[in-house]
């Protein structure tokens, strides 16, 4: 899953950046308004952690500007703790709204309910067959016993299961999986692909030639 931080602050972006990097997420960030504005039109990303204060642009703007022409959820990072900066990031177009200081496994929660609620999942845990999926835990199990898979093999397995039944395309998944610091032109994507196939069965990953994959 990718993610993209809006954060001015550099201790706090670069601390919610590392966090989430080992949660597993890719990440990409921009620490004014102008810079997240452009990222979060022209990538797709998972979910948008949005700060209110930003200089250039604030995250009203951003967000209002964004809901134009996407839907991606968006989780407001802010100071303010009055309830008319809450009404009006959510009549804007907010998905949440944390308040600053806050708890990292509460915000990571509150992701994964967004992400979740995006694919029209209502609960942690996905069952494919044998494999279950428990995406509040991070884990997978095949026949109720653990499977290790990396922080990016698990990611592919989530998307491809929170989009069960679509062919998700090569570019969709380097979109999803990868931030802006990755080679994307490199074969890490067959790489992942083919160690999923190892751990969870040939056949739980299909390959549709010249599309994507999918879970069926």
């Amino acid at each position: 899953m990718r993610i993209l931080i809006v954060e001015d602050e550099p201790d706090l972006l670069a601390g919610l950046a590392k966090a989430l990097r080992e949660e597993g997420y890719a990440v990409d960030s921009a620490n004014d308004g102008e810079d997240g504005l452009y990222k979060a039109e022209n990538y797709d990303y998972d979910a948008v952690v949005l700060d209110v204060m930003l200089p250039k642009l604030d995250g009203w703007e951003i967000l209002a500007r964004l809901r134009k022409i996407k839907k991606t959820p968006v989780l407001m990072l802010t100071a303010r703790d009055q309830s008319r900066d809450r009404v009006r990031g959510l009549d804007t177009g907010a998905d949440d709204y944390v308040v600053k200081p806050f708890d990292l496994p509460e915000l990571f929660a509150r992701l994964r309910a967004l992400i979740r609620r995006t694919a029209n999942k209502t609960t942690n845990l996905i069952e494919i067959g044998d494999v279950k999926i428990d995406t509040a835990a991070r884990n997978v199990s095949l026949t109720d016993k653990p499977v290790e898979l990396t922080a990016r093999e698990y990611s592919l397995v989530e998307f491809l299961a929170l989009h069960r039944g679509e062919v998700v395309t090569r570019t969709q998944l380097y979109e999803h999986l990868f931030d802006e610091n990755d080679d994307t032109f490199s074969n890490l994507l067959d790489v992942h692909v083919s160690n999923v196939r190892k751990k969870l069965g040939a056949e739980f990953i299909t390959t549709r030639r010249g599309h994507g994959y999918c879970i069926e």
